[in-house]
Protein backbone atom coordinates (compact mmCIF):
# COMPACT_ATOMS: atom_id res chain seq x y z
CA UNK A 1 0.00 0.00 0.00
CA UNK A 2 1.37 3.41 -0.93
CA UNK A 3 0.78 6.46 1.23
CA UNK A 4 0.84 9.07 -1.56
CA UNK A 5 2.43 12.49 -1.51
CA UNK A 6 2.16 15.05 1.29
CA UNK A 7 -0.09 17.15 -0.98
CA UNK A 8 -2.40 14.15 -1.59
CA UNK A 9 -2.67 13.41 2.11
CA UNK A 10 -3.39 17.05 2.90
CA UNK A 11 -6.09 17.12 0.21
CA UNK A 12 -7.67 13.94 1.56
CA UNK A 13 -7.75 15.40 5.09
CA UNK A 14 -9.46 18.56 3.82
CA UNK A 15 -12.07 16.48 1.99
CA UNK A 16 -12.72 14.36 5.10
CA UNK A 17 -13.03 17.43 7.32
CA UNK A 18 -15.48 19.05 4.91
CA UNK A 19 -17.54 15.85 4.62
CA UNK A 20 -17.77 15.47 8.40
CA UNK A 21 -18.81 19.09 8.81
CA UNK A 22 -21.54 18.74 6.17
CA UNK A 23 -22.89 15.63 7.89
CA UNK A 24 -22.98 17.49 11.20
CA UNK A 25 -24.95 20.37 9.72
CA UNK A 26 -27.40 17.98 8.07
CA UNK A 27 -28.06 15.95 11.22
CA UNK A 28 -28.13 18.71 13.85
CA UNK A 29 -31.83 19.47 13.11
CA UNK A 30 -32.51 15.77 13.80
CA UNK A 31 -30.67 15.93 17.08
CA UNK A 32 -33.57 14.81 19.25
CA UNK A 33 -35.75 12.99 16.74
CA UNK A 34 -35.25 9.61 18.44
CA UNK A 35 -36.59 8.46 21.87
CA UNK A 36 -34.64 8.82 24.36
CA UNK A 37 -20.21 9.14 40.07
CA UNK A 38 -17.05 10.97 40.68
CA UNK A 39 -14.33 11.95 43.21
CA UNK A 40 -14.02 15.50 44.46
CA UNK A 41 -11.71 17.33 42.02
CA UNK A 42 -8.21 18.10 43.27
CA UNK A 43 -7.26 21.72 43.85
CA UNK A 44 -4.19 22.46 41.77
CA UNK A 45 -2.71 25.86 40.93
CA UNK A 46 -3.79 27.39 37.63
CA UNK A 47 -0.52 27.49 35.67
CA UNK A 48 0.45 27.70 32.01
CA UNK A 49 2.42 26.26 29.07
CA UNK A 50 2.37 27.14 25.37
CA UNK A 51 0.73 25.58 22.30
CA UNK A 52 0.98 25.99 18.53
CA UNK A 53 -2.11 23.92 17.57
CA UNK A 54 -3.96 25.37 14.55
CA UNK A 55 -7.69 24.53 14.17
CA UNK A 56 -9.11 23.49 10.80
CA UNK A 57 -10.84 26.02 8.56
CA UNK A 58 -14.65 25.90 9.00
CA UNK A 59 -17.24 25.79 6.24
CA UNK A 60 -19.21 28.93 5.37
CA UNK A 61 -22.16 29.47 7.74
CA UNK A 62 -25.37 27.55 7.06
CA UNK A 63 -28.57 29.01 8.62
CA UNK A 64 -29.45 25.85 10.57
CA UNK A 65 -25.86 25.18 11.65
CA UNK A 66 -23.59 26.76 14.24
CA UNK A 67 -22.37 30.16 13.05
CA UNK A 68 -19.03 31.18 14.53
CA UNK A 69 -19.43 34.81 13.42
CA UNK A 70 -22.69 35.06 15.36
CA UNK A 71 -20.94 33.66 18.43
CA UNK A 72 -18.18 36.23 17.97
CA UNK A 73 -20.77 39.03 17.77
CA UNK A 74 -22.20 37.88 21.12
CA UNK A 75 -18.70 37.89 22.63
CA UNK A 76 -18.04 41.38 21.25
CA UNK A 77 -21.27 42.70 22.77
CA UNK A 78 -20.28 41.48 26.23
CA UNK A 79 -16.85 43.05 25.94
CA UNK A 80 -18.42 46.38 24.96
CA UNK A 81 -20.24 46.38 28.32
CA UNK A 82 -16.84 46.39 30.04
CA UNK A 83 -15.79 44.44 33.16
CA UNK A 84 -18.73 42.37 34.42
CA UNK A 85 -18.19 41.18 38.01
CA UNK A 86 -21.17 39.93 40.04
CA UNK A 87 -23.54 42.63 41.25
CA UNK A 88 -22.30 45.21 38.75
CA UNK A 89 -24.52 47.25 36.37
CA UNK A 90 -22.42 45.86 33.50
CA UNK A 91 -23.32 42.29 34.42
CA UNK A 92 -26.97 43.29 34.65
CA UNK A 93 -26.75 44.63 31.09
CA UNK A 94 -25.10 41.39 30.02
CA UNK A 95 -27.86 39.39 31.68
CA UNK A 96 -30.57 41.34 29.88
CA UNK A 97 -28.76 40.83 26.59
CA UNK A 98 -28.45 37.06 27.10
CA UNK A 99 -32.11 36.75 28.11
CA UNK A 100 -33.28 38.79 25.12
CA UNK A 101 -31.28 36.64 22.70
CA UNK A 102 -32.51 33.35 24.16
CA UNK A 103 -36.12 34.54 24.21
CA UNK A 104 -35.84 35.46 20.53
CA UNK A 105 -34.99 31.81 19.76
CA UNK A 106 -38.22 30.56 21.32
CA UNK A 107 -36.56 28.92 24.32
CA UNK A 108 -38.12 28.89 27.78
CA UNK A 109 -35.96 31.32 29.77
CA UNK A 110 -35.89 31.70 33.54
CA UNK A 111 -33.74 33.90 35.79
CA UNK A 112 -33.04 32.60 39.29
CA UNK A 113 -31.98 35.46 41.56
CA UNK A 114 -30.21 34.77 44.85
CA UNK A 115 -27.93 36.45 47.37
CA UNK A 116 -24.45 35.07 48.01
CA UNK A 117 -22.24 35.79 51.01
CA UNK A 118 -18.82 36.81 49.69
CA UNK A 119 -15.62 38.35 51.10
CA UNK A 120 -17.00 41.63 49.73
CA UNK A 121 -20.30 41.25 51.58
CA UNK A 122 -23.65 40.04 50.32
CA UNK A 123 -23.90 40.10 46.54
CA UNK A 124 -27.03 39.77 44.45
CA UNK A 125 -26.51 37.17 41.73
CA UNK A 126 -28.65 35.42 39.14
CA UNK A 127 -28.36 32.24 37.09
CA UNK A 128 -29.98 32.14 33.64
CA UNK A 129 -31.51 28.94 32.26
CA UNK A 130 -32.84 28.42 28.73
CA UNK A 131 -34.80 25.21 28.31
CA UNK A 132 -35.66 23.16 25.25
CA UNK A 133 -38.31 20.94 26.83
CA UNK A 134 -38.43 17.29 25.86
CA UNK A 135 -40.96 14.49 26.15
CA UNK A 136 -39.01 13.07 29.10
CA UNK A 137 -37.54 14.68 32.21
CA UNK A 138 -34.08 13.33 31.43
CA UNK A 139 -31.96 16.47 31.12
CA UNK A 140 -28.60 17.34 29.60
CA UNK A 141 -27.06 20.61 30.77
CA UNK A 142 -24.65 22.76 28.76
CA UNK A 143 -23.23 25.62 30.80
CA UNK A 144 -20.82 28.53 31.14
CA UNK A 145 -20.24 31.23 33.73
CA UNK A 146 -20.93 34.76 32.49
CA UNK A 147 -19.28 36.91 35.17
CA UNK A 148 -15.77 38.34 34.87
CA UNK A 149 -13.25 38.37 37.70
CA UNK A 150 -13.32 41.44 39.91
CA UNK A 151 -10.26 43.71 39.83
CA UNK A 152 -10.24 47.15 41.41
CA UNK A 153 -7.03 48.22 39.66
CA UNK A 154 -7.34 46.56 36.23
CA UNK A 155 -9.69 46.90 33.27
CA UNK A 156 -10.43 43.20 32.79
CA UNK A 157 -13.00 42.57 30.03
CA UNK A 158 -12.60 38.79 29.82
CA UNK A 159 -12.78 38.07 26.08
CA UNK A 160 -11.89 34.41 26.50
CA UNK A 161 -12.88 34.23 30.16
CA UNK A 162 -15.84 34.09 29.69
CA UNK A 163 -17.21 36.08 26.70
CA UNK A 164 -16.22 33.41 24.15
CA UNK A 165 -17.90 30.53 25.98
CA UNK A 166 -21.00 32.64 26.65
CA UNK A 167 -21.19 33.63 22.99
CA UNK A 168 -20.83 29.99 21.99
CA UNK A 169 -23.58 28.94 24.39
CA UNK A 170 -25.95 31.63 23.08
CA UNK A 171 -25.34 30.44 19.51
CA UNK A 172 -25.95 26.82 20.55
CA UNK A 173 -29.28 28.11 21.85
CA UNK A 174 -30.13 29.54 18.43
CA UNK A 175 -29.39 26.22 16.75
CA UNK A 176 -31.46 24.23 19.26
CA UNK A 177 -34.29 26.75 19.05
CA UNK A 178 -34.50 26.14 15.29
CA UNK A 179 -35.46 22.47 15.78
CA UNK A 180 -38.96 21.88 14.47
CA UNK A 181 -39.91 18.78 16.47
CA UNK A 182 -40.22 18.49 20.23
CA UNK A 183 -37.25 16.51 21.54
CA UNK A 184 -37.47 13.36 23.63
CA UNK A 185 -34.76 14.61 25.99
CA UNK A 186 -34.72 18.00 27.68
CA UNK A 187 -31.73 20.28 27.11
CA UNK A 188 -30.99 23.22 29.40
CA UNK A 189 -28.43 25.92 28.70
CA UNK A 190 -27.24 27.39 32.01
CA UNK A 191 -25.36 30.67 32.49
CA UNK A 192 -23.81 30.67 35.97
CA UNK A 193 -23.18 33.85 37.93
CA UNK A 194 -20.30 34.19 40.40
CA UNK A 195 -17.82 31.58 39.20
CA UNK A 196 -14.83 33.83 39.78
CA UNK A 197 -13.28 34.40 43.21
CA UNK A 198 -13.53 37.89 44.71
CA UNK A 199 -10.12 37.52 46.33
CA UNK A 200 -7.01 37.49 44.14
CA UNK A 201 -6.61 33.71 43.99
CA UNK A 202 -9.12 30.86 43.84
CA UNK A 203 -8.55 29.70 47.42
CA UNK A 204 -7.30 32.84 49.21
CA UNK A 205 -10.63 33.34 50.99
CA UNK A 206 -13.41 31.10 52.23
CA UNK A 207 -13.13 27.45 53.24
CA UNK A 208 -14.09 24.06 51.72
CA UNK A 209 -17.65 24.38 53.05
CA UNK A 210 -18.06 27.98 51.89
CA UNK A 211 -15.54 28.70 49.13
CA UNK A 212 -14.98 32.05 47.44
CA UNK A 213 -15.91 30.76 43.97
CA UNK A 214 -18.57 28.83 42.02
CA UNK A 215 -21.40 30.70 43.74
CA UNK A 216 -23.85 30.22 40.87
CA UNK A 217 -23.14 26.56 40.14
CA UNK A 218 -23.31 25.65 43.84
CA UNK A 219 -26.65 27.43 44.08
CA UNK A 220 -27.89 25.63 40.97
CA UNK A 221 -27.02 22.20 42.39
CA UNK A 222 -28.65 23.12 45.70
CA UNK A 223 -31.83 23.93 43.75
CA UNK A 224 -31.65 20.59 41.92
CA UNK A 225 -31.50 18.84 45.27
CA UNK A 226 -34.35 20.91 46.72
CA UNK A 227 -36.56 20.14 43.70
CA UNK A 228 -35.50 16.46 43.68
CA UNK A 229 -34.18 16.81 40.11
CA UNK A 230 -30.74 15.27 40.63
CA UNK A 231 -31.78 11.88 39.24
CA UNK A 232 -33.21 13.49 36.11
CA UNK A 233 -29.98 15.38 35.37
CA UNK A 234 -27.97 13.10 33.09
CA UNK A 235 -24.82 15.17 32.56
CA UNK A 236 -23.26 18.63 32.40
CA UNK A 237 -21.05 19.88 29.57
CA UNK A 238 -19.22 22.96 30.86
CA UNK A 239 -17.61 25.50 28.50
CA UNK A 240 -14.91 27.84 29.83
CA UNK A 241 -12.13 29.63 27.92
CA UNK A 242 -12.72 27.96 24.55
CA UNK A 243 -12.18 30.86 22.14
CA UNK A 244 -8.38 31.25 21.87
CA UNK A 245 -7.05 31.62 18.33
CA UNK A 246 -4.52 28.87 19.08
CA UNK A 247 -7.15 26.50 20.40
CA UNK A 248 -5.88 23.37 22.10
CA UNK A 249 -8.04 21.53 24.62
CA UNK A 250 -6.36 19.19 27.08
CA UNK A 251 -8.19 16.81 29.41
CA UNK A 252 -9.25 17.97 32.86
CA UNK A 253 -8.41 15.06 35.18
CA UNK A 254 -11.47 15.61 37.38
CA UNK A 255 -14.05 15.33 34.59
CA UNK A 256 -16.14 12.19 34.04
CA UNK A 257 -13.90 10.15 31.76
CA UNK A 258 -16.64 8.49 29.67
CA UNK A 259 -18.19 11.87 28.88
CA UNK A 260 -14.82 13.40 28.12
CA UNK A 261 -13.97 10.45 25.82
CA UNK A 262 -17.25 10.90 23.95
CA UNK A 263 -16.62 14.59 23.30
CA UNK A 264 -12.93 14.23 22.40
CA UNK A 265 -13.76 11.36 20.02
CA UNK A 266 -16.48 13.48 18.41
CA UNK A 267 -14.12 16.43 17.94
CA UNK A 268 -11.57 14.22 16.25
CA UNK A 269 -14.20 12.68 13.99
CA UNK A 270 -15.01 16.22 12.84
CA UNK A 271 -11.37 16.73 11.88
CA UNK A 272 -10.19 18.58 15.01
CA UNK A 273 -7.55 16.16 16.25
CA UNK A 274 -5.05 18.99 16.82
CA UNK A 275 -7.56 20.73 19.09
CA UNK A 276 -8.85 17.84 21.22
CA UNK A 277 -5.55 16.50 22.55
CA UNK A 278 -4.64 13.97 25.24
CA UNK A 279 -2.41 16.04 27.50
CA UNK A 280 -3.65 16.73 31.03
CA UNK A 281 -5.25 20.11 31.74
CA UNK A 282 -4.81 20.83 35.46
CA UNK A 283 -7.33 23.55 36.29
CA UNK A 284 -7.77 23.44 40.06
CA UNK A 285 -11.55 23.85 40.12
CA UNK A 286 -14.47 25.12 38.04
CA UNK A 287 -18.27 25.13 37.85
CA UNK A 288 -18.43 21.38 37.20
CA UNK A 289 -17.19 20.60 40.72
CA UNK A 290 -20.55 20.98 42.53
CA UNK A 291 -22.20 18.67 39.96
CA UNK A 292 -19.51 16.01 40.37
CA UNK A 293 -19.93 16.14 44.15
CA UNK A 294 -23.68 15.68 43.70
CA UNK A 295 -23.11 12.52 41.62
CA UNK A 296 -23.84 14.12 38.24
CA UNK A 297 -21.43 13.28 35.43
CA UNK A 298 -19.72 16.41 34.13
CA UNK A 299 -16.93 17.51 31.80
CA UNK A 300 -15.03 20.79 31.67
CA UNK A 301 -13.99 21.91 28.18
CA UNK A 302 -11.34 24.52 28.91
CA UNK A 303 -7.99 25.84 27.73
CA UNK A 304 -6.22 27.25 30.74
CA UNK A 305 -2.65 25.98 30.83
CA UNK A 306 -1.75 27.23 27.35
CA UNK A 307 -3.66 30.53 27.45
CA UNK A 308 -1.06 33.20 28.31
CA UNK A 309 -3.62 36.01 28.78
CA UNK A 310 -5.62 34.40 31.61
CA UNK A 311 -6.79 37.02 34.13
CA UNK A 312 -4.74 39.73 32.45
CA UNK A 313 -5.78 43.07 30.98
CA UNK A 314 -4.89 41.82 27.50
CA UNK A 315 -7.58 39.10 27.53
CA UNK A 316 -9.16 41.12 24.73
CA UNK A 317 -11.15 40.35 21.61
CA UNK A 318 -8.06 40.06 19.39
CA UNK A 319 -7.12 36.87 21.30
CA UNK A 320 -10.26 34.92 20.32
CA UNK A 321 -11.69 33.74 16.99
CA UNK A 322 -15.02 32.77 15.45
CA UNK A 323 -13.28 29.67 14.10
CA UNK A 324 -12.42 28.35 17.56
CA UNK A 325 -15.95 28.96 18.82
CA UNK A 326 -17.36 27.13 15.82
CA UNK A 327 -15.11 24.12 16.44
CA UNK A 328 -16.42 23.84 20.00
CA UNK A 329 -20.02 24.60 19.04
CA UNK A 330 -20.07 21.98 16.30
CA UNK A 331 -18.47 19.41 18.59
CA UNK A 332 -20.89 20.03 21.44
CA UNK A 333 -23.91 19.77 19.14
CA UNK A 334 -22.64 16.51 17.64
CA UNK A 335 -21.88 15.21 21.14
CA UNK A 336 -25.46 15.93 22.17
CA UNK A 337 -26.54 13.63 19.35
CA UNK A 338 -24.30 10.87 20.74
CA UNK A 339 -25.64 11.45 24.24
CA UNK A 340 -29.14 11.10 22.80
CA UNK A 341 -28.18 7.67 21.47
CA UNK A 342 -26.65 6.68 24.83
CA UNK A 343 -29.76 7.75 26.73
CA UNK A 344 -31.94 5.84 24.26
CA UNK A 345 -29.85 2.72 24.78
CA UNK A 346 -29.92 3.08 28.56
CA UNK A 347 -33.70 3.57 28.52
CA UNK A 348 -34.27 0.56 26.27
CA UNK A 349 -32.10 -1.67 28.47
CA UNK A 350 -33.90 -0.47 31.60
CA UNK A 351 -37.28 -1.19 30.03
CA UNK A 352 -36.19 -4.69 29.01
CA UNK A 353 -34.91 -5.39 32.51
CA UNK A 354 -38.07 -4.12 34.16
CA UNK A 355 -41.00 -5.00 31.89
CA UNK A 356 -44.43 -3.95 33.06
Amino acid sequence: MTHGTSRDRSRHRRILTRACSVLLLVFVPLLFAACPKNQKPPRQPRVGVSSDATPPKPLPPIPTGFNGERAMDHARKQIEFGPRPPGSPELEKTRRYIVDQLNSYGLKVTVDEFTAKTPHGDKKMANITAELSGETKTTILVGSHYDTKFYKDMQFVGANDPAASVGTLIEIGRVLGSLRDKPKVTVKLVFFDGEEAFCENWSDCGNPDNPDNTYGSRHYVAQLKAKKEIEDTYALILLDMIGYKKLELGRDSASSRWLQDLIWETGRELGHGKVFVDREEGIGGDDHEPFLRAGIDAVDIIQLNSYPHWHKADDTIDKISAQSMKIVGDTVLASLLKLQDRITKDTDEKNRSNPR
